[in-house]
């Protein structure tokens, strides 16, 4: 005869080969609980939230102008640079790692595919193909750092920030190609400039390059082996080793990964330029962090969406565009991002509890 056991618990019985097995119990979950769990199944959900809120205030606040299609596609289109290095970023910080770099990495590679075209006379396709693979070849030595040599991410990629950052101003010669002469001699670099008009939307194919990059790692990183490994690495390496995941090459292939993507950035920033300036972006390394941050994932690594980090990139976007319509001054963007900030690692914290 089964035990009846009363009280605010529930419980269930299970039959296991004709034998009763002792009753289960389990803690009813209250509406806050059963919430928190969601966000921790779709951590892409609290930006989008926080988007969508966003865009509906500042609607109310400024009223139509800000809805105009023109007004929604420039918010795109300002954002783009940040979403493509934070697509870079968001990899690396997967695996519980971080990657400082990435703004220096961009915008050598982007003068790499301007010197080469005036200074030594190379096609614009092979020189944009140099500029992609030194890239690449930057984001596999720092993966090579952290994954065989068991250096900290942090510096590596500090202490790589600050060569690549050197080595730009040293090969440069901190000279800036100007737009009309790349317009006149190598127009395919300002390939991701160029626009599509769609009604009153204007898009560059830098922006919509961005939409398309974050859609296919959102599904490689969900759909396919490395996108599970990648996740693997970052919740547990050691774990991951045991289940028979290559950690070190995982590692190597994200860091090579997000310098290739980095490059791609550097070739998009000559579109939305139109020059080739080696003191432009600097600031990439951060602005692709925050975005991360924003986006929900997880500086501990093995939880977050690459989705919500291009919400996170939309929503920095929505804010610099509403406070500058509404006509308030700039440093309240910066205020306004830094709580958000602070509050999206308090919520990061808080939805870890779920998984407890």
């Amino acid at each position: 005869m089964a035990t009846d056991v009363r009280g605010p618990q529930s419980f269930e019985t299970a039959i296991v080969s004709g034998t009763e097995k002792v009753a289960e119990f389990i803690e009813p979950r209250s509406k806050v609980q059963r919430f928190q769990s969601m966000l921790h199944q779709t951590p892409s959900l609290v930006p989008l939230i926080v988007l969508l809120a966003s865009v509906i205030v500042f609607g109310v606040i400024i009223g139509s102008k800000f809805f105009s299609a023109y007004a929604l596609t420039l918010i795109f289109q300002q954002v783009a640079i940040t979403g493509i290095v934070g697509a870079a970023q968001t990899l690396v910080i997967l695996t519980a790692g971080i990657e400082l770099s990435v703004g220096a990495i961009m915008v050598l590679s982007s003068v790499i595919m301007g010197q080469f075209v005036f200074r030594y006379g190379i096609p614009p396709e092979i020189a944009v193909i140099c500029g992609l693979i030194f890239g690449g070849l930057i984001g596999y030595v720092n993966g090579t750092l952290v994954a065989r040599m068991k250096l900290p991410p942090f510096i590596v990629t500090l202490g790589m920030w600050q060569i690549v950052l050197a080595a730009n101003f040293l090969y440069s010669a901190n000279e800036t190609l100007r737009a009309q002469d790349i317009e006149d001699k190598a127009p395919l670099l300002q390939f991701f400039g160029s626009t599509v008009e769609l009604g009153g939307a204007v898009l560059t194919y830098g922006a919509i390059t961005m939409v398309l990059l974050v859609f296919v790692l959102a599904y490689v990183l969900r759909h396919t082996a490395w996108g599970r490994h990648v996740y693997a690495v970052g919740d547990d390496p050691e774990a991951a080793e045991l289940a028979g995941v290559k950690v070190k090459s995982v590692i190597v292939s994200v860091y090579t990964l997000s310098g290739l993507i980095c490059a791609l950035a550097g070739w998009a920033l000559i579109g939305r330029l139109g020059s080739v300036s080696p003191t432009s972006g600097q600031f990439e390394n951060i602005n692709s962090i925050t975005a991360v941050v924003i986006g929900g994932i997880s500086l501990f690594g093995g939880r977050g969406s690459i989705l919500g980090m291009m919400f996170g990139a939309l929503i920095v976007g929505v804010f610099s565009l509403g406070l500058g319509m509404y006509g308030t001054d700039p440093q309240w963007t910066y205020l306004l991002i830094g709580v958000l900030i602070i509050a999206a690692v308090a919520v990061d914290q808080w939805i870890r509890k779920a998984a407890a």
